[in-house]
């Protein structure tokens, strides 16, 4: 069975590039050691050369033992451009993706960038990367610009989505009251997982997974905390008649369906989305190559998780293969 990585993120040059080009609400500048630094409100990301350096990234594969990665790009993510720039850099974005799946021949699969702060733009731009690029679906964030995805001015990229049947793979971003975070790293430490787990209850509760089921959700790092708050949700279905209003089963039904990736490299944390979920619902992740990410964490802690090896095989890589029609 093939190691597959299904969380992880990449810069092409020429989207970098592009925003030191301008007009960009990204400001570039570079560390000592000559890394770009993109800069956006509230955080920055330094490109290290596994960001950016498509053969560097697969030598690493090489090494670690990783037999594909499903690339996608990071925050800060083309929606914090105005509308002509974001549907600009989606594109291009894409077509170095489908380029780098081209070349590299089975080393990566790709998931597509959308201009999210335009709905029907990143409708056309799924449809297209799917139809044309064959991608299998993409990558979105957490909220945008502040706005919940499962506002109703998202439903005409859900309707897309899940006529096409596409992989949704929620990333997190800037949580909404970030301002509350800006001290240790507060903010990619419990702001994201947070804004994750808010995300997914809200796509939930409003009804968005129930319409539209032909969209495989999928949560990044183990879903935040949906796995360990699951019972609390389903108790406010009960309680609540508002809670009831847009889905006609408990929320669980529905997160029980979605996802969710192993960037939690806690081998119990790992057994709890396990014992949630099922097996067949992880997806092995490494969050390569942000500082705070890790391969050989992502295998330790998958090695050290106490279920089947046949569970074990599913979530190193026979789940993704299923779920990318590989």
């Amino acid at each position: 069975m093939p190691i597959i990585d299904f969380h992880n993120h990449y810069y092409p040059p020429e989207y970098i590039k592009a925003i030191e080009q301008g007009p960009s609400a990204v400001r570039v500048t570079h560390d000592s050691a000559g890394n770009p630094c993109l800069h956006y409100p509230g955080d920055y990301n330094v490109a290290v050369p596994g960001h950016r350096d498509i053969d560097y990234r697969e030598q690493v594969l090489k090494d670690s033992g990783i037999d594909t990665q499903v690339i996608t790009l990071t925050t800060p993510g083309t929606h914090i451009e105005e509308p002509p720039t974001a549907i600009r850099l989606a594109r291009l974005v894409n077509d170095v993706f489908a380029r780098v799946v081209a070349d590299k021949k089975g080393r990566f699969v790709a998931l597509a960038t959308l201009p999210l702060c335009d709905p029907a733009a990143s409708a056309a731009e799924l449809r297209r990367s799917m139809e044309q690029l064959k991608f299998r679906g993409a990558m979105v964030f957490s909220n945008i610009n502040g706005v919940a995805l499962s506002d109703k001015r998202f439903w005409p990229l859900w309707e897309t989505a899940n006529s096409l049947g596409a992989v949704v793979h929620i990333h997190p971003t800037n949580p909404v009251g970030v301002e509350a975070m800006l001290d240790y790293w507060l903010m990619p430490l419990v702001g994201f997982l947070m804004d994750t787990t808010l995300a997914a209850a809200s796509l939930v509760f409003s009804g968005v997974a129930e319409r539209f089921p032909n969209i495989k959700w999928v949560l990044g790092h183990l879903g935040g905390a949906i796995p360990y708050l699951a019972e609390r949700l389903d108790r406010g279905y009960e309680a609540f008649s508002d809670c009831r209003v847009n889905i006609s089963r408990p929320p669980t039904t529905y997160l029980k369906k979605f996802f969710f990736d192993t960037v939690n490299f806690d081998p119990r944390a790992l057994e709890l989305a396990v014992s949630f979920a099922g097996a067949s619902q992880i997806l092995a992740g490494s969050d390569y190559p942000h500082q705070i990410g890790s391969i050989p964490k992502m295998l330790e802690s998958l090695k050290a998780m106490r279920v089947s090896e046949e569970d074990r095989q599913k979530i190193l890589g026979g789940n993704a293969k299923r779920l990318l029609g590989l």
